[in-house]
């Protein structure tokens, strides 16, 4: 067992690899880390599976036998990710077991082309999830305004749900209001509250979206900062007694996750998000790269406070530059969200692409 991801784990940060592939899965590479580094869940997305299915030969095979006439490339798409999906719920099993539903989680994306669609969000979310059919499998929905009440409706029908591309308090704030709405609609229909979710908050492309305009003593703080006042806002809705309430009805509450965690620039530490994102009742979900480093040379960091005055700070410095953090966060939610269309689009062409050359 690596003691690095050990002591970070024992802070009480849950540790999720953001990577799938078939490879890791047939090799033992996946399993393999949950031996040895601690890892207690997963996370793709269509950058993930783009890379995976686009970039290698992996799924070739597999593309192959199941490329029927009249079968869509997406439904190809799905048919793959599905299957390596089940593979890893199957393999975080004992560890959602261990911990009483609480981790163990996988996720995947519905197609990020329905990020502003909210009806189809609801009947994709619904279709993938009676289709993985683990219970340890978390439907990924952006956190984008008609995302939201998608979110609200999938939680209340009993969907565990991880809300993506957020990136400040304030998408955190809604985000998981949608969640706490839908648990609220279950108890006063008589029904089990007890939906899990997390909701991810991206860090990294602040700091990217930043770095021409930082100077030198305010580089690659903005989006520790701005994690600070998010993990504040947490701290105030687990707090509050909504949230209290529904636990007394047998709601385990929503955690939080810090995404995009893996660093930018090439002349900072290769750990500096999961060094200085210590909090307990969280998740880092880390890319394969930097759960490596951490491995190798990382450090757990102080637990971060729970207050906002050296996040005040740092943002009020930014602003001073004309950075106002609002319409950044809006800016990134929805270049995050294209930055995915993108993604999904090599990939459904890459599919088709494979399906006439096989």
């Amino acid at each position: 067992m690596n003691q690095n991801t050990k002591k970070l784990y024992q802070a009480g940060v849950s540790i999720w690899l953001d990577n799938i592939t078939r490879k890791m899965l047939d090799n033992g590479t996946l399993q393999k880390y949950i031996a040895e580094l601690s890892i207690t869940g997963l996370t793709s997305n269509p950058s993930i599976f783009e890379a995976a299915i686009a970039k290698t030969d992996d799924y070739d095979a597999a593309i192959s036998k199941i490329s029927k006439p009249g079968i869509t490339d997406e439904e190809i798409f799905f048919n793959l990710a599905i299957e390596d999906i089940q593979r890893a719920a199957d393999l975080f099993l004992p560890a959602f077991e261990k911990t009483n539903g609480l981790d163990g989680f996988v996720s995947i994306e519905v197609s990020p082309l329905l990020a502003y669609d909210t009806e189809n969000t609801i009947k994709a979310a619904k279709d993938i999830y009676q289709k993985v059919n683990r219970p340890n499998v978390f439907i990924k929905i952006p956190g984008t305004p008609e995302g939201l009440p998608a979110i609200e409706k999938a939680t209340a029908e009993g969907i565990p749900i991880n809300i993506t591309l957020l990136f400040s308090p304030e998408q955190y704030e809604a985000a998981a209001l949608a969640w706490l709405k839908g648990i609220e609609k279950r108890i006063s229909m008589g029904m089990n509250p007890d939906v899990r979710s997390v909701a991810s908050v991206f860090v990294s492309r602040w700091d990217k979206a930043v770095a021409e305009k930082a100077p030198i003593e305010l580089r690659n703080k903005l989006g520790i900062a701005i994690m600070q006042k998010t993990y504040f806002a947490y701290h105030q809705f687990l707090t509050s007694e909504r949230v209290q309430r529904v636990m007394n009805f047998g709601a385990f509450p929503q955690r939080l996750l810090w995404a995009s965690t893996g660093t930018k620039d090439p002349e900072a530490s290769d750990t500096l998000y999961i060094t200085n994102l210590v909090a307990p009742y969280t998740v880092n979900t880390i890319p394969e790269n930097s759960l490596l480093a951490f491995a190798d040379h990382g450090a757990t960091g102080e637990s971060m406070p729970v207050d906002t005055r050296s996040a005040d700070l740092i943002i009020k410095q930014f602003d001073n530059i004309s950075v106002k953090y609002p319409e950044l966060a809006e800016q990134l939610q929805h270049e995050g969200a294209e930055a995915f269309n993108k993604s999904w689009d090599n990939l459904i062409n890459s599919i088709a692409n494979k399906r006439n050359q096989l």
